[in-house]
């Protein structure tokens, strides 16, 4: 090995050291009491969680404290603490929590709006019982879908090669400056080198939600969406301020925006005079303020081969 290949090396390792001990402190261990009901026999689960606020507000997986009895946090220093649930979102796999006692760190959220495939990517968890234990990789993939309980699809998930387990849930997924930028969430056991983690961008303002509701308020429009790279020169003459948008892969049958006239194709760029440029973006004008509220949407449609502008008012359904 040339003394160039040990200098990355040496400067992957010294950067991947630094994010495990920035975070390390923040992570949570996340041990869960389930009480025996009818058809289901109770007993112990746990999962990971980190800090977001230095007032103890914990972000982890909805699917690691649903049905829970009762919550505690230990954390790397011994702190060992009860938990509250505020909120879970079955739809995006989130929960907050509220600890009582917990460390000071907390971890920044980031953004993964900018995220590129090959970018570095840090997780801290407790897989299978072994706590806070530190795995690192590449971002693989954008815009993932995946299945969510009760049927909808958790959109805008992050695809990587970094290894997870189950215990990893909850955990975070950080980049070179220890921001969080993903909720890991799912592994595919059968496959090699395939793990998933909720966008920072979607976990933020679920969390807004949570901690101000209880729950995610949001409006239905009935389409399955990808975020989609706009054409730079339509960019470029129209000096829009964001160089994505949001196409749409599927409308259902039936739904608001198959009544309201989008249709599959369509790239959804704006709402209410405000760029979309993610996923994210559509679910914050869908969810709160605009539950149930009708909303200006401007996008692109395929017409003869050229994209052109359209605006179309859409109301979701409650």
């Amino acid at each position: 090995m040339g003394a160039r290949d040990e200098f990355i090396l040496d400067s992957y390792s010294a950067t991947v050291t630094q994010v495990a001990h920035t975070a390390s402190a923040a992570v949570a261990h996340i041990k869960v009491r389930k009480q025996a009901q009818r058809g289901n026999a109770g007993g112990q689960g746990s999962g990971s969680g980190f800090l977001f606020t230095p007032d103890g507000f914990t972000l982890t997986n909805a699917h690691v404290v649903e049905g829970a009895s009762e919550l505690r946090a230990a954390f790397a220093d011994g702190t060992e603490s009860v938990a509250r649930l505020v909120g879970l979102d079955a739809s995006t796999d989130i929960a907050v929590l509220r600890i009582e006692s917990h460390p000071s760190t907390f971890l920044p959220l980031g953004s993964s709006a900018a995220l590129q495939p090959g970018q570095l990517a840090v997780a801290v968890g407790n897989p299978l019982g072994f706590d806070f234990t530190v795995t690192a990789g590449i971002v693989s993939a954008l815009g993932r879908s995946l299945p969510a309980r009760g049927g909808r699809m958790i959109e805008d998930v992050i695809q990587t090669d970094v290894a997870l387990n189950p215990g990893n849930s909850g955990g975070p997924l950080l980049d070179s400056a220890a921001q969080v930028i993903g909720v890991n969430t799912a592994v595919i056991p059968s496959a090699q080198g395939l793990s998933f983690a909720v966008a920072i961008d979607t976990a933020r303002w679920v969390a807004g939600e949570l901690m101000r509701h209880g729950a995610v308020r949001r409006g239905k429009l009935g389409v399955q969406c990808a975020a989609v790279a706009l054409p730079r020169r339509w960019v470029r003459e129209n000096e829009w301020p964001v160089a994505t948008g949001v196409r749409v892969v599927e409308v259902v049958a039936g739904s608001a925006a198959a009544r309201d006239g989008l249709r599959s194709g369509d790239i959804l760029i704006g709402c209410d005079g405000v760029p979309l440029a993610q996923l994210s973006d559509l679910l914050k004008r869908l969810a709160g303020e605009g539950y149930g509220r009708p909303l200006l949407l401007k996008l692109l449609r395929p017409v003869a081969g050229t994209l052109t502008p359209f605006y179309l008012t859409v109301t979701p359904a409650g």
